[in-house]
């Protein structure tokens, strides 16, 4: 009896559509007996038209919808909350996955552009010491579609023609989901999917190595933003425990392999901690390092981690007295380094850049 429930129970278990990418809805469709057009069809209406409903889709039988609705899913997350900014007009988001846990997203408005940060894990496994996400700890990886309803969710309140870009800056690190973050990648760079251009998307890393490499051969061509916060070795393991497994050495040849092969320019992030990287040395070791490959540097004041309340050295950091970022930037500036300052948006809300969080169950 208790086998015949669990098989009941498997065959009533539903296909996610959300995540899949052309090819793989061409193939699901031809797998229940359907022509592969209907896959291209699909695509289009969830990635493109953004729809999540198959009542909807006006150019599919009633039929195959009603079908469908019986055997497939088309919603990866639910709206959970959200809040606004009255000082940015910064609104973050929190969703809620099918297994009940909650993530972070953030739209960030600016003057020339509108830009969605994205999240690729439920929490982090990095414990990055200036982040929220990383002392908050880890659950697990966001699937294909739950990373891309994010965007779906964010784009049909604001519209798809003002969010230009799409940052994947969030809860967790996206090369330690490569094959999921990738996914959703490759759903944006698609002709069917309009509205971002893949040289609007940027992934962010921390450091891994070996998927650095792995992206450079992806013949996606996307910006790569490079968490570095500092160029010495002993100190980027201590405020970023990653680097004794892929050091800062591997981490650097791997980017010159990316910039080489992309013929993309890397991006440094660099967010300041007081007595930590700010130094005088910090800043010539910086200039030497972006002597090696086209970059920038995007220098991001440390963002107050009160609110989860932190031990230890993430319970210790301070940030950098604006006065002395300004001299650091001028020490990179006179080296014909391009720097930008990023402006700290959302922190009212908790919603700046290493603040998010969320209990996890």
């Amino acid at each position: 009896m208790g086998d015949e429930l669990n098989t009941t129970t498997q065959e009533k278990k539903k296909t996610q559509l959300k995540g899949m990418t052309l090819d793989e809805l061409k193939n699901f469709f031809t797998s229940i007996g359907k022509p592969r057009f209907r896959g291209e069809q699909i695509f289009n209406w969830m990635y493109n038209h953004l729809v999540s409903d198959y009542d909807d889709m006006s150019n599919v039988p009633k039929v195959l919808r009603n079908e469908l609705k019986e055997i497939t899913e088309l919603k990866a997350l639910e709206y959970h909350s959200s809040e606004v900014s009255p000082i940015t007009g910064t609104k973050k988001y929190i969703f809620q996955t099918p297994d009940n846990l909650k993530i972070e997203s953030v739209v960030i408005p600016e003057d020339k552009r509108t830009t969605l940060c994205i999240s690729t894990q439920v929490g982090c496994p990095l414990d990055c010491a200036f982040c929220a996400t990383g002392v908050m700890g880890y659950k697990r990886n966001l699937t294909a579609g739950e990373i891309f309803d994010q965007y779906l969710l964010a784009a049909k309140e604001y519209g798809k023609d003002v969010i230009t870009n799409i940052v994947y800056m969030g809860m967790g690190e996206p090369l330690l989901n490569y094959n999921n973050t990738m996914k959703s990648v490759r759903i944006f760079a698609e002709e069917l999917t309009t509205g971002i251009s893949q040289k609007k998307v940027t992934i962010s890393t921390a450091g891994i190595a070996p998927k650095i490499r792995e992206l450079a051969e992806s013949n996606i061509k996307i910006k790569l933003a490079f968490s570095l916060h500092s160029c010495f070795e002993d100190i980027r393991s201590k405020i970023m425990p990653i680097n004794n497994k892929y050091s800062l050495k591997q981490n650097i040849e791997a980017l010159k392999y990316y910039a080489k092969r992309t013929g993309m320019r890397i991006t440094f992030e660099y967010v300041m901690l007081k007595g930590i990287n700010d130094r005088d040395e910090d800043a010539t070791a910086l200039i030497g390092l972006c002597s090696e490959m086209p970059s920038k540097v995007n220098i991001i004041p440390f963002n107050s981690l009160k609110h989860i309340e932190p031990t230890g050295l993430a319970g210790e950091i301070e940030p950098t007295p604006i006065q002395k970022i300004d001299e650091f930037v001028d020490k990179l500036r006179e080296k014909n380094i391009t720097v930008m300052i990023r402006d700290t948006q959302g922190e009212d809300i908790v919603a700046a850049c290493g603040q998010l969080a969320y209990k996890l169950n």
